[in-house]
């Protein structure tokens, strides 16, 4: 404690843990098989919020299609109870404190350069067909 290495260790931990996170919650909600039940809490949250999936969806998009590199979170305000999508650069940057994570998308280069080259709205397409609806449902509960 109190040499440099520490405090660079400790400055670089949110960081490093919040790039591991992210991921762990990117790639669980992968894979899903099921569209989004509208009746399920997360599917009413949802149209409550935005008016409508599809106005929560376009909103979602909007960020995931925003200049620069980073995170489409959509979080839920523990206190409020309210749904909010929020774009976080890097990975330890713009976290809304006390919020839940629920939804997660990577717009990294990395997540998409390999198979859709700079077409980030292709790739975010593909996202939307293979969301785990129940793995972000079960963040809300």
């Amino acid at each position: 404690m109190g040499t440099p290495e520490y405090a660079e260790l400790k400055r670089r931990l949110g960081w490093e843990f919040d790039g591991m996170r992210l991921h762990e919650y990117y790639f669980e909600n992968l894979g899903g098989k099921t569209a989004l039940n509208k009746a399920d809490k997360l599917g009413q949250s949802l149209a409550q919020e935005f008016g409508s999936y599809e106005n929560w969806e376009k909103d979602f998009k909007g960020v995931g299609t925003m200049r620069g590199i980073g995170w489409v979170v959509l979080y839920l305000d523990n206190q409020s109870g309210k749904l909010i999508n929020q774009w976080i650069n890097e990975h330890d940057v713009g976290h809304l404190a006390g919020c839940t994570p629920v939804l997660i998308m990577d717009v990294f280069e990395h997540a998409f350069m390999l198979d859709y080259g700079l077409k980030r709205a292709d790739y975010i397409e593909s996202f939307f067909k293979n969301i785990n609806w129940e793995a972000a449902e079960s963040r809300i509960k």
